[in-house]
């Protein structure tokens, strides 16, 4: 069994650490790089995260990237900090396989356009990371590196996996019910989901378009925050040129983004369907952390469910199930032996789904929230991770997929058994996300400057 995993990364473990490492001279891309390839070989029999890896062209990048950084060139938080792409999300030369041994040797002709965004803000791509078959809930072949007999969550399962083992410094995922935040708290890291319809979805395998979520996975919500900083492709974006600014610009800038909070945050704790939904281990790790926040100063408000939030569940499983069965009706005909089982649970669930009950279902809940005025806290999964033979219940996420709400996770602690538990932020898609982001940030430093206070 590999050394303990640390809720809390060493900073040279973050975006934000190696960046000022790399930034000070003290260590280049392709150390960085060399150090994610160590963790591969040190990790990756055991927990199968990766798909593909292209060392030689990662390598290339990272070496190019010092030698920008040698003319006093820099383009950003990101330079030089090695990605792992989710297996539906096409890289150029590398398989799209999105876990269907059909398409095991399909390459990407060209770069989806949140990877060409990395990229051109001097992200090292390192390869692709395994996902269940077209992002559902079929267990993958990946492990859980804090319990080898445990899933990760899915479908975004080597995303998180590498992120949590140091195999990558951060990933891209995507969410459709749970496949961002559940994974990333089962593997204790934190996980982003931003608002529907918000990050160009081109180059990325649909699940069901009305709920996709492109998101990142990375070891902190400040480092999330960097990625969020550069400029991504947003649904009516296309051609993005980034420019370089110099060392020496770069460092007050990140110190500039990553601002603290200037008061604490109002947060909103719904009582209701997420307490009877979660495991008591959930429930006690989350009224600890509670206890912590308002200590420090946060208002956390406590109120009945505002919504059914069982009929949004069922509203989400009909129209993901109906647009499901429409991507695939034809392939799933034709190949159907090579379909797992829950995939194939989902199409035929979907084509026998009336036309009717699909309208009234995506119009049920329109607008719904919007009232709210506040950052809605919840657990970000029913309990620590469980057996293999699941991906675990997504039912805490799947709500703010259907609404698409931008919702945010970080580790809050271990269960008994010594599994990570996280917390789960999410708020109204029409406010500023980087309030979301900022708050995030804010409740995560004062629940680890807590565990580090009880530890010393």
């Amino acid at each position: 069994m590999q050394t303990p995993l640390r809720l809390y990364p060493h900073p040279l473990e973050t975006i934000e650490g190696a960046g000022q490492a790399l930034r000070a001279g003290r260590t280049t891309c392709a150390a960085i790089l060399e150090h994610c390839f160590q963790q591969i070989d040190r990790w990756d029999d055991q927990v199968h995260a990766w798909v593909f890896i292209d060392r030689a062209a990662a390598m290339l990048q990272a070496r190019a990237l010092d030698a920008e950084l040698a003319q006093g060139q820099c383009r950003g938080p990101l330079h030089g900090i090695p990605f792992g792409i989710k297996d539906i999300i096409d890289v150029q030369g590398m398989p799209t396989a999105c876990g269907f041994a059909p398409w095991r040797n399909q390459i990407a002709e060209q770069d989806a356009k949140l990877v060409t965004a990395l990229r051109q803000s001097g992200a090292v791509i390192l390869g692709k990371t395994v996902t269940t078959q077209f992002a559902w809930i079929d267990p993958p072949i990946t492990r859980n590196p804090w319990n080898l007999d445990r899933t990760p969550g899915g479908s975004s399962s080597g995303s998180a996996v590498a992120v949590a083992t140091g195999m990558c410094l951060a990933a891209l995922g995507s969410q459709t019910g749970g496949s961002i935040i559940r994974p990333a708290s089962f593997c204790g890291i934190s996980g982003y989901k931003p608002s529907y319809h918000t990050l160009n979805e081109d180059g990325i395998f649909p699940l069901a378009p009305s709920f996709d979520h492109p998101g990142f996975l990375a070891r902190t919500i400040d480092d999330i925050r960097l990625i969020e900083s550069i400029p991504l492709p947003h649904v009516l974006l296309d051609d993005l040129q980034i420019p370089a600014p110099s060392p020496s610009q770069v460092d007050p800038w990140v110190k500039g983004l990553l601002s603290p909070r200037s008061s604490p945050p109002r947060l909103l704790r719904p009582r209701g369907f997420f307490d009877r939904r979660a495991e008591t281990d959930t429930l006690n790790a989350l009224d600890q952390a509670v206890a912590i926040l308002e200590a420090d100063g946060a208002k956390v408000l406590e109120f009945p469910d505002p919504l059914d939030f069982e009929a949004i569940l069922g509203s989400h499983r009909l129209m993901m199930s109906a647009e499901a069965a429409a991507l695939h009706e034809t392939r799933f005909s034709e190949l159907r032996s090579h379909y797992s089982k829950h995939i194939a649970k989902l199409i035929e669930e979907g084509l026998q789904i009336k036309v009717t009950d699909y309208i009234r279902s995506s119009q049920q809940w329109n607008n719904s929230l919007k009232w709210l005025d506040g950052i809605l806290l919840t657990p970000a999964t029913v309990g620590p991770a469980p057996d293999a033979s699941t991906t675990g219940n997504p039912c805490m996420n799947s709500p703010f997929s259907y609404l698409g709400w931008p919702t945010i996770t970080f580790p809050i602690g271990l269960s008994p058994d010594a599994l990570p538990l996280g917390i789960q932020m999410s708020m109204d898609p029409g406010r500023n996300e980087e309030d979301l982001l900022q708050t995030a940030s804010w409740c995560q430093s004062v629940i680890q400057r807590a565990a580090n206070a009880g530890s010393a």
